[in-house]
């Protein structure tokens, strides 16, 4: 029998509670949420590098999926 040891442990739902919900099923502000950002995370089109003289190179607030979490 495995004993949780860390607080953050013990407050995860477990898969047979009746709180724990799939991923499938959000909300809609959530899935709102979701969509912006999956707009946001594209890089710049290219005429931004030739309006601005390749000063803006690169789009600086994009986001993998697997390294930064959205927090929500």
């Amino acid at each position: 029998m495995y004993i949780a040891t860390s607080p953050r442990l013990a407050l995860l739902p477990s898969c047979k509670s009746p709180d724990f919900k799939m991923p499938s099923h959000k909300s809609f502000m959530i899935k709102k949420k979701l969509g912006k950002k999956m707009r946001q995370n594209r890089p710049i089109p290219h005429w931004i590098r030739l309006r601005t003289d390749n000063t803006i190179r690169y789009n600086a607030k994009r986001r993998h999926w697997r390294r930064t979490k959205l927090g929500f």
